[in-house]
């Protein structure tokens, strides 16, 4: 059977990394990913910086992206681009060429939401590779630096939050306690990599035990860095000699955070699969836990290739495949969004009610 000839350029620019890809399909002919090493001096994404580094970086991506995949422009079926959430100006970066270069060649528009993307990147099939894809509905826990949610995934487009963070988010709390370490930035690979090697129970650290679906993580970054205070008062070489444990009982913490509560929602949803998705998707601790966790509830996990656990636009033109096959398309007129309280969809129930109270009063 012929495959079908519809080809998506997806363009991502939420954050720090400009990202270019091209999908038949399903299937991945190219994803190309710019990062942007300014930051690391910082400790952090610099918003600023990074819209200027998107500007330098899009045009030549995007034609590497169009090279690898091996088609001509004229060829594309529809442009898909991330719209939010995310940094305004790296937003408008990507949006602005998006909505150029598809009014250019008379081609749709498709504009996606970042952490929908997220959770649909295990859609997604790799060059000659079809993996196995759960079925509606499943559980997804969406794990990044500035998200965690627990959604049931109803279809594409249609995801229930159940739960989430009521402050920081775990990949925030891994990049803290990375630079607490002076590991260099982003940090949450690198305590990853160093837990490896370490003991995860050798130091125990506070987590917060919130009622429901919540969780909270503001808390166990302020004891981590009150405990590293502590012990270099004591021992100026205390991280060097520890490092590795320090990293592993850490990891431990933030994973066990996360473990709770997935225990909590499989129990209530029993015949539902799980899926991970975001940037601490790669995080080997937690994949081998979540692993523990479906096997223990003999239900099936699905986890995205880890070339799509972080920022990429194959996981944008994924999703404007969805759409474009529900002829779904945007216009030149919408405007990007900062924050996830723009799609009420991904919104915390109390938010949720919060939002139909005020529009009612």
């Amino acid at each position: 059977m012929k495959k079908e000839q519809i080809y998506i350029l997806g363009i991502e620019s939420s954050c720090d990394d400009t990202s270019a890809a091209v999908l038949q399909g399903t299937s991945i002919l190219s994803n190309v990913i710019a990062g942007q090493r300014v930051h690391a001096e910082y400790g952090g994404v610099v918003p600023e910086l990074a819209s200027r580094a998107h500007q330098q970086n899009i045009i030549p991506v995007v034609d590497v992206a169009l090279k690898k995949a091996a088609i001509r422009k004229e060829q594309l079926s529809a442009v898909a681009y991330t719209n939010g959430p995310g940094l305004l100006g790296s937003l408008l970066v990507g949006s602005s060429f998006a909505k150029a270069f598809a009014f250019g060649l008379g081609i749709p528009l498709l504009e996606i939401d970042h952490l929908q993307a997220h959770v649909l990147s295990i859609f997604a099939d790799l060059p000659h590779v079809s993996t196995p894809k759960p079925s509606f509905p499943y559980l997804c826990l969406t794990v990044s630096g500035g998200h965690t949610l627990l959604l049931k995934v109803n279809d594409s487009f249609d995801m229930e939050t159940l739960g989430g963070t009521i402050d920081d988010a775990a990949g925030e709390a891994f990049d803290k306690a990375a630079k607490i370490l002076g590991l260099p930035y982003p940090g949450g690979p690198e305590i990853d990599r160093l837990a490896q090697e370490g003991n995860p129970h050798r130091f125990s650290f506070a987590v917060a035990r919130l009622p429901g679906l919540k969780y909270s993580f503001s808390g166990l970054k302020t004891s981590f860095l009150y405990f590293i205070r502590d012990k270099i008062k004591e021992n100026p070489s205390f991280i060097k000699q520890n490092l590795a444990d320090l990293a592993a009982s850490i990891q431990h913490a933030i994973v066990m955070s996360l473990a709770v509560k997935v225990k909590e929602i499989l129990q209530k949803y029993p015949d539902m699969d799980i899926a991970l998705s975001g940037g601490v998707s790669a995080n080997q601790g937690l994949r081998q836990t979540m692993q523990q966790l479906a096997t223990q509830y003999h239900r099936k996990l699905f986890l995205p290739a880890l070339s799509l656990t972080t920022d990429n636009a194959a996981m944008i033109a994924l999703c404007g495949y969805l759409k474009y096959q529900k002829q779904d398309f945007s216009t030149i007129q919408s405007s990007p969004y900062a924050s996830t309280r723009a799609n009420t969809r991904m919104l915390m129930p109390e938010d949720i009610d919060k939002e139909a109270t005020s529009k009612n009063s």
